[in-house]
């Protein structure tokens, strides 16, 4: 389109668009010639006409509404679930069985296996871990990867052996995912069945393999650092077992260093088994 350069241009072609039905002009322009009226581009242009909205109508109102999937139990109910299962154990057999029929801890869906116990059901020394690693939810027993394998050395180097001097277990039966730290509420969930496992057992003395489960079961907030070394009284119904702690040795593989402390710890623990003296 050609630029207008001039009124004779302009007036000639404001001309030509009133002839031609487009409209008022666009603004007003004042001219020696000639007043020139153009009006607004609202006119020469006016907006469509919108319709109003109008919500849909569902074609079958008879259609009743969808119910509501009813809320999961809240912990507490779960946790009651728990402790009604595990004391009804009488046995360990029958703890086995109230562990694989509780359906409260959603560990439990995500684990291939429970891992309930290994080694001498008679032994006096019980040894309690945190949870399950990915060799042990495989096999369905606990320590047998790793660190697992490292433990037994342990114990092995003060006179112990799995199948005849102890028994072990963990406080939560079920691998978390990804090896992740079990959370307070799982823990919470799980603790009914290990106390029970323990009054059952009857262990005369307990070792907690790591400060997790020694917090869960002294139900204790000090770290790692006040709990190994030391003797403490693990009171259940009417049993009271000297307890003590050791670095779980998962720990041990990632601090090289702290296993001098952890010989220490075991050396302390050797002794105090020989004389009964755990104070």
């Amino acid at each position: 389109m050609k630029s207008i350069k001039d009124v004779t241009s302009l007036l000639s072609t404001l001309e030509f668009l009133e002839q031609s039905g487009a409209g008022e002009p666009l603004a007003e322009l004042s001219t020696v010639k000639a007043d020139l009226n153009i009006m607004s581009a609202r006119k020469l242009f006016p907006p469509k006409s919108v319709e109003p909205f109008v919500a849909p109508v569902a074609v079958n109102k008879d259609v009743p509404k969808r119910s509501v999937a009813p809320q999961l139990k809240k912990n507490q109910a779960h946790l009651e679930d728990a402790q009604k299962l595990a004391a009804s154990a009488k046995t360990l057999n029958d703890l086995r069985k109230a562990i694989d029929a509780f359906e409260g801890c959603a560990l439990k869906h995500t684990a291939m296996n429970t891992v309930f116990a290994d080694g001498n059901p008679e032994a006096d020394i019980m040894l309690i871990g945190e949870a399950p690693g990915a060799d042990e939810d495989r096999q369905g027993l606990p320590f047998v990867g790793g660190s697992g394998q490292l433990l037994d050395k342990m114990l092995y180097a003060i006179g112990k052996n799995r199948q005849d001097d102890y028994y072990i277990s963990n406080v939560i039966p079920w691998r978390p995912p990804g090896n992740r730290p079990p959370t307070r509420e799982e823990t919470m969930l799980c603790l009914p069945f290990i106390t029970r496992h323990i009054e059952l057992k009857k262990p005369k003395v307990l070792i907690f393999v790591g400060a997790t489960a020694a917090k869960a079961l002294l139900d204790t907030k000090e770290g790692m650092s006040k709990l190994r070394g030391r003797w403490f009284n693990y009171t259940i119904g009417d049993l009271t077992i000297p307890a003590t702690v050791l670095f779980h040795p998962s720990y041990l593989i990632r601090s090289p260093g702290q296993k001098k402390h952890a010989w220490a710890d075991l050396l302390k623990i050797k002794k105090a088994l020989l004389s009964q003296d755990f104070s």
